[in-house]
């Protein structure tokens, strides 16, 4: 993927790919929407980033990892708070974006534009 000296670089970008869901290939190898970053002058390594569906599956997956358990027994006021996370990255604008959060909450699409409203009257 990279001469030795790209090697910290990869490293070093490797846990922001992660967590967008994204996948390291090697340069030669990016397609028009991949992204390729270059290192002292050359490309290092190319970046291809995940659709916005499933970067939606991703950011969920990650809030329950980092809540330690499902998002559904979550109690209300902390599922509120995901969703006031997750409009602020933009989950709502992904094509069934309220009915896939709506299912990891364990809560109808309903409930979740309740909890939407509720912050756009506070």
């Amino acid at each position: 993927m990279s001469g030795a000296g790209d090697e910290p670089f990869i490293a070093a970008v490797k846990p922001l790919v992660d967590a967008m869901g994204g996948e390291m290939i090697p340069p030669d190898e990016a397609g028009p929407d991949d992204v390729v970053l270059a290192w002292e002058g050359k490309d290092a390594v190319a970046v291809r980033l995940p659709q916005l569906a499933d970067s939606l599956d991703h950011i969920l997956a990650a809030m329950e990892r980092r809540k330690g358990m499902p998002l559904a027994d979550l109690d209300r006021r902390a599922k509120q708070e995901v969703v006031r996370i997750l409009e602020a990255r933009g989950a709502f604008s992904v094509r069934h974006g309220v009915e896939t959060v709506a299912s990891a909450l364990g809560v109808s699409r309903f409930t979740v534009y309740n909890y939407l409203n509720r912050e756009k009257g506070a």
